[in-house]
């Protein structure tokens, strides 16, 4: 079946099909990896499919037909690590260039922007991404994209990304989101009239903690060109093994995210009714923000990540998250294990002190990563952590 074929099928046999033709040399059902650096050509200045892995590679290649499929995109690229592929969109930027970036944004995009990006000249204006007239207001003549979040990290603020898309095109400004919390299963951001779609395909993407990737996928070819060339200038490509990986990862994708976002509501609500918890933030709580705007743009849950807020101080705070058994106290998320983290002093301890409090990230927050384990076992063990 070609690919060309395969684009009428569903998402989850898109999935798993994708990209995934059968060896033709061996009648494999799962294609090789191929660790190859270099490839022989027909000729001297005569090339073929491949010439070498920083350029292109067949189990890379493969990934990125799947992603391109899975997210409605003419083409995808797969990066060495997430903050590799923000980077990589970030290059397409000029000294004097102007950002917009949403506030409740991931402490690795915050270093980047302010500490990276700013020593080219680049400057960047943290807003409200869910108020679509903040944003208009923000844009200047030097604005040259909005880099947004589907789901915010860590707050899981959901900004209305048609009308943002719909706002960028009318100013003539280029619009990115990190979809990396709501993943193509319940969003695909092409489709509401995005430019840019990018993921941290250490997470969800890839679902087992077990490899780093970073993803962007495009609509318009002459803009996929602009970023395929960035990334063969620069280097910052996913290596073979790691592409296997997480075209192995994507085929479950599907059934994690839902049944992952099945476990998280009743977790929220349970939370919700702690005596020691202040807040609960989680898209499918009618007590979210964006719980009707939720409902329309996503299909099959509300994402798997739930952020409460204890009334505690931080240290209180933290030896509640290292009291857990199931949940593992680490950074990342998106896994089979269910994982807890203090973002004031972990995920987003690169964000300046104020920065932080003005934007909500206080001492007594606690980010959710919620895996595959059972409902009761989660909860109980959160009970006996907050005590």
């Amino acid at each position: 079946m070609s690919e060309q074929d395969k684009k009428d099928l569903s998402f989850r046999t898109r999935a798993i099909h994708g990209g995934n033709d059968i060896d033709p040399a061996t009648g494999a059902v799962v294609p090789p990896v191929h660790f190859a650096s270099t490839f022989r050509q027909p000729g001297a200045g005569v090339w073929g499919e491949f010439d070498y892995s920083r350029s292109g590679n067949p189990t890379r290649a493969h990934l990125q037909t799947t992603l391109a499929s899975l997210e409605s995109g003419c083409g995808s690229l797969a990066y060495s690590t997430g903050m590799a592929a923000i980077h990589g969109v970030m290059m397409l930027l000029e000294t004097g260039d102007h950002v917009i970036a949403g506030c409740d944004l991931y402490g690795g995009a915050y270093r980047l922007l302010h500490k990276i990006c700013n020593r080219s000249g680049i400057t960047v204006s943290l807003v409200d991404m869910t108020d679509v007239d903040a944003v208009a207001a923000a844009i200047t003549d030097k604005t040259k994209l909005i880099w947004a979040e589907s789901i915010g990290n860590p707050r899981l603020s959901i900004p209305d990304l048609p009308k943002l898309a719909e706002l960028a095109k009318q100013r003539g400004v280029l619009i990115g989101v990190d979809n990396t919390f709501a993943t193509p299963s319940l969003i695909r951001p092409l489709e509401c009239g995005i430019d840019i779609v990018m993921h941290s395909a250490t997470k969800y993407l890839g679902g087992h903690s077990d490899c780093l990737g970073g993803t962007v996928a495009v609509a318009d070819p002459e803009l996929y060109d602009r970023l395929y060339f960035i990334l063969n200038a620069t280097g910052a490509v996913l290596d073979p093994m790691s592409s296997f990986l997480i075209t192995r990862g994507l085929k479950t994708l599907d059934l994690r995210v839902r049944e992952q976002s099945k476990t998280a509501l009743p977790i929220a609500k349970w939370l919700q009714e702690h005596p020691k918890v202040r807040n609960v933030l989680y898209p499918g709580l009618e007590s979210h923000p964006q719980f009707e705007l939720a409902g329309k743009l996503f299909e099959g849950g509300f994402g798997a990540m739930v952020t409460f807020e204890l009334d505690a101080g931080i240290e209180e705070t933290a030896r509640v998250c290292e009291a857990t058994k199931l949940f593992h106290l680490a950074v990342s998320l998106g896994a089979v294990e269910s994982l807890i983290e203090q973002p004031a002093t972990m995920s987003h301890a690169s964000y300046d002190a104020n920065d932080r409090a003005k934007f909500g990230i206080t001492d007594g927050l606690i980010r959710l990563s919620v895996g595959l384990e059972s409902f009761e076992d989660l909860k109980d063990d959160l009970a006996q952590a907050i005590g």
